[in-house]
């Protein structure tokens, strides 16, 4: 049998308007166009489908099951335009974001629950990465946009700002500096610190601030967290410079104290960074327009 979806809306039509002239004109089609057509769908079947009279037609028994059957590919064709469009709307669909840690411990949580809130068809794959892992894949068109920090380089890409990443140093409360509220960054490069694992752009863009001081740092140990950073300074095993919204985020948890650092690269920037806005899918136009990516972008 090789119905198409014209000849299930026909069928579908005589049958419910109970005559083949009604139905052809529901099905807008010219009455000898419908009856030609009914005739191969029921030459295709191998079977009658339709009683005719001089009042009508009704089904057969193979008719009944024919119409049954139609309705059901019918309405699931519908549903599949349905979702089809949905998915083109960007209403639908799965949307993948990457993040570098300050970003997902800060600005992301409380963005985020709104707009996903106003798509409940859209589901959310969020990854976390490094800010110079996330600008290399988006770079490569292995990802659409992420999060990162302005420290790492953004030449080619367009990105925009959209939340602050200031950096701060932590110390163990008993430290020879916990009783001040800022520190210039060459009084600590004598200090044993806590650093972040190795290939962190954070700790890559730190320790090139030091080698611009002709110092380098003296890492006790790496931690893969901030949380981790701040549990080990609250034990006294060092000092860290991690962001403010991490320090916030922790402090409660562990004591230590948060100084602000007076250069100007430590007052970071967090921004969107994607190719071109127009590559962009309609989903992630939507997601980077609510996170206030789209008026003022620029390309570097």
């Amino acid at each position: 049998m090789r119905f198409d979806l014209a000849d299930l809306r026909l069928f579908v039509c005589v049958v419910d308007a109970g005559s083949i002239t009604a139905g052809a004109r529901q099905a807008n089609l010219a009455l000898a166009s419908a009856s030609e057509r009914l005739s191969n769908i029921e030459a295709d079947a191998g079977v009658v489908l339709l009683e005719r009279s001089r009042k009508g037609v009704v089904t057969t028994e193979a008719g009944e099951a024919l119409a049954h059957h139609a309705r059901l590919i019918l309405r699931q064709h519908s549903l599949l335009q349905g979702e089809l469009r949905d998915f083109g709307a960007g209403a639908r669909g799965t949307l993948q974001l990457y993040a570098n840690t300050a970003a997902l411990t800060g600005l992301l949580p409380e963005k985020l629950a709104p707009w996903l809130a106003q798509h409940p068809r859209l589901h959310m794959d969020l990854r976390e990465r490094t800010s110079a892992e996330i600008v290399k894949m988006i770079s490569a068109g292995l990802a659409e946009a992420g999060v990162v920090s302005d420290a790492v380089n953004l030449t080619g890409l367009t990105i925009q700002p959209v939340g602050s990443d200031h950096l701060v140093l932590i110390v163990p409360v008993a430290h020879r500096l916990a009783a001040s509220k800022e520190v210039c960054f060459a009084e600590i490069t004598g200090e044993q610190f806590v650093g972040l694992e190795a290939g962190s752009a954070l700790q890559d863009h730190i320790e090139e601030h030091a080698a611009g001081l002709r110092k380098t740092l003296s890492l006790r140990i790496r931690m893969k967290t901030f949380e981790g950073s701040c549990q080990m300074v609250s034990q006294g095993v060092g000092v860290a410079i991690i962001p403010w919204a991490a320090a916030k985020r922790y402090r409660r948890r562990y004591p230590f104290k948060t100084l602000m650092i007076r250069e100007d690269w430590a007052r970071r920037q967090l921004c969107l960074c994607f190719q071109q806005w127009h590559t962009l899918s309609k989903p992630m136009q939507s997601l980077l327009a609510h996170l206030g990516g789209r008026p003022q972008t620029r390309s570097l």
